[in-house]
């Protein structure tokens, strides 16, 4: 099915999606309203376990709107309601008694500006394990350490812990932030523009971050890059005005899309 919007045919998600991997979130029949202005409009998607997912789109098609729902994000927004459903195996993440705290440290998440602590950068990587856990000092002396490395940033700090996490560069901050989020052990990584804030050196080391990180995590990211994702993602998502319009392989979304809609926007021929 389609629908007319503003001169422009935009088809409903597909209710066929087909992954390789194990799904490990599934999003099914998501609307969501800001009071009464509705942003998401059936939406239904799986993400991938240990791949990347990348949504694209013009500015305020919904995709932040979209990854905010994932961990609950949106809750925190007293207009925002939303109907459908959100699962992670035989947890129902949308549901209304879900563990906020549980899903947020399953499900963790980095925005689109670095946002370190003001606090060291020792204490930036250790504040979410103190909250769920009581480590002992060697544990998570431990859990620090094995965290910058898989952020790929111990090299660099390994000596200055003792440092405000604020004092490094952007790029080293987005990677602090990372290995802050990994600290818990989260099973899926959520990434808001993680790049937009960052020079193409930064950049380059946070997209070769991701593609180590999918080993370990499942990753979804929102980005306006088209570049980006063609790199970084195993499968894209093109949203436009709330909808999902096509989901399918990287490969084949940026080779052979099947909608006219998704061929103009990653060809520049769009509005």
């Amino acid at each position: 099915m389609s629908e007319e919007i503003g001169g422009e045919i935009v088809p409903d998600s597909t209710r066929e999606l087909e992954i390789d991997n194990e799904v490990d979130l599934m999003i099914e029949d998501l609307d969501l309203w800001y009071g009464s202005k509705q942003a998401l409009y059936g939406v239904s998607l799986p993400i991938a376990k240990n791949s990347v997912t990348a949504l694209i789109g013009p500015s305020g098609c919904g995709k932040s709107t979209l990854l905010r729902t994932i961990n609950r994000m949106n809750d925190l927004i007293p207009i925002c309601h939303y109907e459908g459903k959100i699962t992670k195996g035989d947890v129902e993440i949308t549901a209304k008694d879900a563990d906020l705290v549980e899903i947020r440290k399953k499900i963790g998440m980095v925005f689109q500006r670095p946002n370190p602590f003001p606090k060291s950068i020792y204490d930036n990587v250790g504040y979410g394990v103190r909250l769920h856990h009581q480590p002992t000092r060697e544990e998570l002396d431990a859990i620090v350490e094995k965290s910058l490395r898989r952020a790929a940033i111990w090299k660099e700090v390994a000596d200055r812990l003792h440092d405000l996490g604020t004092s490094l560069s952007g790029g080293q901050q987005q990677r602090l932030c990372i290995a802050r989020t990994i600290a818990i052990e989260p099973d899926v990584i959520l990434m808001d523009e993680p790049c937009s804030a960052l020079d193409p050196i930064a950049t380059a080391a946070i997209e070769e971050l991701i593609l180590e990180l999918k080993k370990d995590f499942t990753v979804v990211i929102v980005t306006h890059s088209m570049s980006q994702a063609a790199r970084v993602s195993d499968y894209t998502g093109f949203m436009y005005l709330g909808r999902m319009v096509e989901f399918n392989k990287t490969d084949k979304i940026f080779s052979d899309p099947d909608q006219e809609l998704t061929k103009r926007y990653i060809t520049g021929r769009f509005g």
